[in-house]
Formats: structure tokens, C-alpha cells, sequence
């Protein structure tokens, strides 16, 4: 008997990774309206860039990028630098460890720091350093050494 490959989109094929669900639009946007309101003067936010690492492309939710001004007559596909932070939420169809594995792909082309969003719990790890973690949960403020980044994270959740 044949087994044939669970068939998936053009969005999953496209960038990797599974369709965001209901819970994860949300959320993605909360983080970057909460992100660019408390920080559009040092940064500059990005949602499902693409971004070049090892001759591949990957795409997280957010990348956080230092502060730069968009060239609107030169528009690209892949960003033109590798962001400081990344940040991916984690999906109901995904695994704790494909994340992880991910961060860790970041961090080998340069990233300073990675947040993982995992809605079932209101939490963030928040990876300094591959292994090396920061549990944030609903009620806390993430702080990221990498950026002085400082979010309440209950906003995020709403």
C-alpha cells in the first residue's frame, strides 16, 4: 500500500513552515503593534521577511532590525541584513524542537537573540544564546539583553 505525503500549501511550501492559525495572526500583530508603539524610534519591525542564512532562505514572524529607512523605488525579496532578534510563534501543528532548531539556525548566521511565542501557555522563551533560555510568562515583562527591548507580555495575549 502506497503512504502518500500529507499535502500542504503553497504558503507552507513557499516558507517552510506551517499556515499561521487564528491565534497566531493575532498574536503576531500584537507583538508588532506593541514592539513598534513602544520602540519605532530604535528599530525597524518586520513581519515574514524573508532573510538569507547559509544559502537558504528563512522566514521568521518578526524579525526586530536596527532603525532604517525604507528605499521605496528599490524594493527587495530578502532583506538586505539579518535582523538582531527573531521571533516565531509557535503553531498548533508545530513542534517545540523545530522552533528551537530554527533559533539555532539564526543564531549560527548572526541573530543577537530569539523569542519563542507559545500561546498555550502565554509564555516566551527568550534565547540569548543557543540552550540557553529565559522563560517569560503572561504576567512578566520580557527584558532582551541583545536589544533593551522591555514588553509586558499580558498585552500580547489579548
Amino acid at each position: 500500500m502506497e503512504t502518500l505525503a500529507p499535502e500542504i500549501s503553497d504558503y507552507e511550501f513557499e516558507r517552510g513552515k506551517p499556515m499561521p492559525s487564528f491565534n497566531h495572526s493575532a498574536i503576531q500583530l500584537n507583538i508588532g503593534f506593541e514592539l513598534k508603539t513602544r520602540y519605532r524610534e530604535q528599530f525597524r519591525f518586520m513581519s515574514e521577511i524573508n532573510i538569507a542564512i547559509s544559502g537558504r532562505v528563512m522566514v521568521p514572524d518578526i524579525g526586530i532590525f536596527p532603525k532604517m529607512a525604507l528605499d521605496m523605488a528599490n524594493d527587495s525579496i530578502v532583506a538586505p541584513q539579518l535582523p538582531l532578534t527573531t521571533i516565531e510563534i509557535l503553531s498548533p501543528s508545530q513542534a517545540l524542537s523545530e522552533l528551537i532548531s530554527k533559533a539555532n539556525g539564526y543564531f549560527q548566521a548572526g541573530v543577537k537573540s530569539c523569542w519563542i511565542v507559545v500561546p498555550e501557555v502565554r509564555g516566551v522563551f527568550l534565547y540569548g544564546t543557543p540552550g540557553n533560555y529565559t522563560f517569560f510568562h503572561h504576567g512578566q515583562t520580557l527584558t532582551d539583553p541583545a536589544t533593551g527591548i522591555e514588553l509586558p507580555l499580558a498585552p500580547l495575549f489579548e
